[in-house]
């Protein structure tokens, strides 16, 4: 679990690989790495739909 994805959660943000919430990954090896963007909800709701539109390009 990430830490700073539980606090930012908890404080009512919102914490994402840009497709996924990170509290919900499962990590597969130690020190993983994945994107992280953590912030406001409408903020980072509108980097995965960023990252949505953009994904092919």
């Amino acid at each position: 679990m990430q830490p700073d994805g539980f606090l930012i959660e908890q404080a009512g943000g919102l914490a994402s690989d840009g497709e996924n919430r990170i509290l919900d990954l499962d990590p597969t090896e130690l020190h993983q790495r994945v994107p992280f963007f953590c912030g406001s909800k409408n903020m980072v709701l509108k980097v995965e739909e960023f990252m949505e539109k953009h994904k092919d390009d």
